[in-house]
């Protein structure tokens, strides 16, 4: 899954405001900021496989430390102790981890079998890829709910804290949906490095934050 997880953390922003937008983003994709750099260390893998499923030439063959449902498990728990101490309460904490734990859920929905349940384990998966409308459907509903939250829970304070956003939402909009007829990369390191501008999104989601005011509810008492 890919808008699904900016979906999450989106919505993450509206359920928990000490939560920064950068700080879900981070989170929500944390897994997949941590794959390029694994797949250029050759800790993992990836292989250009044309109609591997309908919606992506990709075959994740081994990516143990930054997809095992185990392994995300331990990540998880990371970033719930970070957010505790960066943002002075346990709820925020949770839900960062939760952001976290959510991408190996979202992404279990979406890939074949080959997410591993622990390292050399098992591998499981629904395979929602295999359907180019399904995909398209569930997770383009999932953007539309992520962004519906956010717009509504917040304002932006001049042009850029709204054409920041739909800028964002549009450029991860459209990576996502022509990913099915986009040309095969020529291998595993094109892989990584194009998987690496993905690390722009938490600074742009700050940058849109910057140029937004939350509403009411963002006033919480520290938990």
């Amino acid at each position: 899954m890919f808008v699904g997880h900016l979906a999450v953390a989106l919505g993450a922003r509206k359920a928990e405001p000490r939560v920064t937008l950068g700080a879900a983003v981070a989170a929500a994709f944390g897994l997949d900021l941590l794959w390029p750099i694994l797949l250029l260390l050759g800790l993992e893998s990836v292989r250009v496989h044309p109609g591997d499923t309908a919606f992506t030439n990709l075959a994740f063959d081994s990516y143990p430390w930054s997809h095992s449902l185990l392994v995300v498990m331990g990540w998880s728990a990371l970033a719930a102790l970070v957010g505790r101490r960066a943002c002075g309460s346990w709820r925020a904490g949770i839900v960062l981890g939760a952001l976290v734990l959510s991408h190996w859920g979202l992404d279990f929905m979406t890939h074949r079998p080959d997410l591993p349940l622990w390292p050399g384990g098992p591998v499981v998966g629904l395979g929602l890829w295999n359907s180019i409308p399904g995909t398209i459907l569930v997770e383009g509903g999932f953007l539309a709910a992520g962004v519906w939250l956010y717009a509504r829970g917040s304002v932006a304070r001049d042009g850029i804290g709204r054409w920041a956003l739909v800028g964002l939402v549009t450029f991860t909009g459209v990576v996502w949906v022509t990913q099915p007829w986009s040309p095969p990369p020529p291998g595993a390191t094109a892989v990584a490095a194009g998987a690496l501008i993905l690390w722009l999104l938490p600074p742009w989601a700050r940058w849109i934050e910057a140029h937004r005011r939350m509403q009411v509810s963002d006033r919480v008492d520290q938990a």
